[in-house]
């Protein structure tokens, strides 16, 4: 088995347990604020930031090793409020 089989068995293990999620934020107003989330999202295990623009933002979660309530928390710790989950 060559080096590139071992990576393709581990990034379909990965991608089973990702799941992508829509979510509509509270409070952003300007590219400062995209940043601020951006960077919050970021700093967890098991996140992809996908996309953030003013008021969304589009991720993809490891939903073993973090919870919808950790995001929140994380996106309100920025001084933004989680409104929906999509």
């Amino acid at each position: 088995m060559g080096k590139g089989d071992v990576f393709s068995v581990n990034e379909s293990t990965t991608n089973n347990t990702m799941k992508t999620q829509e979510l509509k934020i509270e409070g952003m107003s300007c590219g400062h604020c995209v940043m601020s989330v951006k960077k919050g999202l970021s700093k967890l295990a098991g996140v992809v930031v996908e996309d953030v623009q003013i008021g969304k933002a589009r991720i993809q979660f490891d939903e073993t090793k973090i919870s919808n309530q950790m995001i929140a928390d994380t996106i309100d710790e920025a001084g933004y409020k989680l409104v929906s989950v999509n």
